[in-house]
């Protein structure tokens, strides 16, 4: 497949998005010549605005207790936000999984305003020297003694009804916060679309009520078992999680949602990944 501008492959994702779950099949075949115009035509992220969708890269570190912890937390720091932010891209965030299988792990959350931009992340930092150098101890760690055991990346599509990443409150005094990291698979793409379309009637608003407080709403693009959504919330602690979480499910409105028979017809959800995490000392969430 030849190579398309830039402007057009950005056209061409956002038609399919907005009009189709096909758009999985456009994008497998669409996200390399997307990479190779960006990376020969060196350009910037278009302008931001308000209610432009954002798209995410979440990335998980699987790690093994010891001194990988160590190595993935300072690269974090001290190599790839301060990079990253170099490319115009925050806020940044950073979490250690505190509750949830497979532990240590360590979780970054890339906000970007393309596919192209996200796509071209490792190109662009493999350029940078600053990075390079900061990151030497991690970007050139020996088979014998890696940083880290894998890594794993979904990229993620905003919600049109939460656009945009935002942090809680909490964030800006660097007070006590953790967040809740929660997948949801469904069985078919019908059943995906029912889910998210539940969001948008009336859910953002349920949880908002209810004490808890949105960070992101994903739709999985690419990533492991699709079709699948991804969502963070934020809380204090986890007190104000389970407070917040019996208000929401004993909230008239989730109520009646939920028991719609648009949504009720048949479990549209058939796995929830449920993880507890909670902030490095470098993220910007």
């Amino acid at each position: 497949m030849a190579p398309e501008s830039l402007p057009l492959a950005m056209d061409r994702i956002r038609h399919r998005w907005e009009s189709s779950l096909k758009r999985r099949t456009f994008l497998t075949a669409s996200l390399a010549s997307a990479a190779l115009a960006a990376a020969r035509a060196g350009e910037a992220q278009p302008p931001a605005t308000s209610n432009a969708r954002e798209y995410y890269l979440l990335r998980r570190y699987q790690l093994q207790a010891g001194p990988q912890t160590k190595i993935v937390e300072s690269y974090i720091g001290d190599a790839l936000i301060p990079a990253l932010s170099r490319m115009g891209m925050a806020p940044i965030g950073a979490f250690k999984l505190d509750y949830g299988p497979e532990t240590p792990a360590f979780y970054v959350l890339i906000p970007g305003r393309s596919v192209e931009a996200l796509a071209t992340i490792d190109l662009q930092l493999g350029r940078d020297a600053n990075f390079l150098k900061a990151a030497e101890p991690f970007w050139n760690a020996p088979a014998t003694a890696p940083a880290f055991l894998r890594m794993e990346s979904a990229l993620l599509a905003a919600f049109e009804g939460w656009p945009r990443l935002t942090p809680p409150a909490a964030t800006a005094t660097k007070s006590e916060r953790i967040f809740q990291l929660r997948t949801y698979e469904s069985p078919s793409d019908a059943a995906h679309v029912r889910k998210v379309e539940m969001f948008h009637k009336g859910e953002f608003e349920i949880f908002q009520k209810a004490g808890c407080h949105p960070v992101f709403f994903g739709d999985a693009l690419i990533g492991s078992r699709l079709p699948q959504l991804t969502y963070m919330l934020s809380f204090a602690n986890l007190a104000e999680m389970d407070k917040s979480w019996d208000a929401f499910r004993s909230d008239p409105d989730w109520k009646k949602l939920s028991s719609s028979p648009r949504y009720n017809y048949e479990a549209i959800v058939s796995n929830i990944s449920n993880l507890v995490l909670s902030p490095l000392a470098a993220s910007q969430i």
